[in-house]
């Protein structure tokens, strides 16, 4: 029987220059779609869940157009609320070799920034879920978005609904001291909690020793410690960390460690030529949500995980277009790249 996850959060209008053109340089930008909660959104449905993203977007063609990218994956949008003015944008300049990445925001005043609680009856949008997830970013985009979040994850605990959240902390949306007063109230609602290597420091302060981010260095056993310390302030059920080593913006070693109140698992390591790495963390929220909810023992639940987002290390765009199987394949040790025939 399907399972049906519900996922809230914005989704962007993602403009970005084609290959690896800079800003400066380009007279085009290809336009897309994305989104924390929205790609895991697009991650389960490929995964055959029933995946239900709720959101607020513009009545207007470009609202639109962002409301049919999630249809073509096969994501419930009923959950949408539709008004407001604008979509939030940004723009994507992809890094290559020791030239990273850059982001630039202009989501201020888009439509769910400005939604109400009014927009959304959470017990109708919940009815028969069986996971609710979002991302520390939702919250970020302002006091009444942060309130309307609130509700979410309070009538996900009434109905009894499994809440993961990926901290996600995004400086340029808010202070530390702001994100770690409204997350950890949220938190104390939350079942799984995701994080990397900077996000525990940055909202909770709680660090790992031993591990600079900017020298690529990570210190697997320290992560032990920040683990259990998310688990025992909050008391999540589980708690996953992904470990990104930067060699370069193209060149990536990527795992990942799952404590679920007893134990650590770490997965085994992917050496990544980069793609594109926007959505690398959703996709690998959403596949430790499957997981989750099919059963695997921690071992595998952690290796799905991060074997479905070293698959969407490789592929253009936001979302993640894997199957099941192909991401068995990889957790499995199949990651040759053969021609499949």
């Amino acid at each position: 029987m399907s399972k049906t996850v519900v996922t809230f959060g914005e989704l962007m209008l993602r403009l970005a220059p084609p290959g690896y053109y800079r800003f400066v340089q380009t007279d085009t930008l290809g336009a897309t779609f994305g989104g924390g909660e929205a790609n895991v959104a697009v991650s389960l449905a490929n995964y055959g869940y029933d995946a239900r993203f709720v959101s607020k977007l513009p009545k207007h063609e470009i609202g639109q157009a962002a409301v049919n990218s999630l249809c073509r994956y096969g994501v419930d949008v009923s959950g949408i609320t539709r008004g407001g003015d604008r979509i939030g944008i940004y723009y994507l300049e992809k890094g290559a070799s020791q030239r990273p990445s850059k982001v630039i925001y202009d989501r201020a005043g888009s439509a769910i920034a400005l939604a109400d609680s009014s927009d959304f009856d959470w017990d109708k949008l919940l009815d028969g879920a069986d996971w609710f997830h979002f991302t520390g970013i939702t919250p970020a985009l302002g006091d009444k978005v942060a309130d309307i979040t609130l509700e979410a994850v309070k009538a996900a605990r009434a109905k009894g609904i499994t809440v993961s959240c990926d901290l996600n902390y995004r400086n340029k949306l808010w202070s530390k001291e702001k994100a770690g007063q409204v997350m950890g109230e949220l938190c104390k609602y939350v079942d799984v909690c995701i994080a990397n290597e900077e996000d525990a420091g940055d909202v909770f302060g709680i660090r790992s020793e031993g591990t600079d981010v900017t020298k690529g260095a990570v210190n697997e056993e320290g992560y032990k410690s920040v683990a259990k310390q998310l688990a025992d302030r909050f008391g999540f059920r589980k708690v996953a960390i992904t470990l990104r080593t930067s060699i370069s913006a193209s060149e990536n070693k990527w795992a990942a460690m799952l404590y679920d109140g007893k134990d650590y698992y770490f997965s085994k390591s992917y050496l990544m030529k980069i793609v594109d790495r926007v959505g690398g963390g959703d996709s690998f929220g959403g596949g430790l949500i499957y997981s989750c909810l099919e059963g695997f023992d921690p071992q595998k639940t952690i290796e799905f995980a991060v074997a479905a987002s070293c698959l969407k290390h490789s592929i253009e765009g936001d979302y993640n277009m894997v199957s099941v199987d192909e991401v068995m394949k990889l957790a499995g040790g199949d990651g040759s790249g053969r021609v499949q025939r």
